[in-house]
């Protein structure tokens, strides 16, 4: 990085249901790999990430909050102060995937309580182990609508399709807002 330029701090909260891929999502951005074995998040999991638009610093700090209900109570704390947040359901054609897809209003409706109105992502993650074919984006389209949300995108932990552009979104975003409000 340069040494001239502003210096940005952006927090990015990642939430959804257990086993969506949130981790494995954020490690597929800031470090390119993938890992297979499943580990649960316990509370949450901070990541840092530096990187530049034109010309400024920028240093990402994302959280990625358990999906459990074992960890509802601590969630307030890690919402505090996110600059923007990130939706994650799983595309898969089980109770995994049919859940985190019915559950999207809830972690969006604990973004607003607890965070209030910032920029929401929703990635629908695990397209590897789909027939992006035959994908039905109807219901997903009406829900960008109704709930505001600033973006959606089809990603793939595994296979990397989509994350860097996604994860880019959500940025440039918060850095624009922020520069021009500067």
């Amino acid at each position: 990085m340069s040494d001239t330029g502003s210096k940005f701090r952006f927090k990015i909260t990642l939430v959804g249901d257990g086993r969506v891929g949130k981790t494995t999502l954020i490690q597929k951005f800031t470090q390119g790999e993938f890992v297979e074995d499943y580990i649960k998040t316990i509370g949450a999991q901070f990541t840092i990430y530096d990187t530049e638009i034109e010309g400024d610093k920028i240093r990402l700090m994302f959280w990625d909050i358990a999906g459990q209900d074992d960890f509802n109570f601590a969630r307030p704390s890690f919402f505090k102060n996110s600059n923007a947040a990130i939706i994650v359901y799983s595309l898969e054609e089980n109770d995994l995937g049919k859940d985190s897809f019915n559950h999207i209003s809830n972690w969006h409706d604990d973004i607003k309580h607890f965070c209030g109105d910032i920029p929401v992502v929703l990635f629908a993650n695990k397209v590897d182990l789909v027939d992006e074919n035959k994908l039905d984006n109807s219901k997903i389209q009406d829900m960008i609508i109704t709930q505001n949300f600033l973006n959606y995108y089809i990603t793939s932990a595994k296979t990397g399709q989509g994350v860097i552009e996604a994860f880019n979104t959500i940025i440039d975003n918060i850095y624009y807002k922020i520069k021009v409000s500067n």
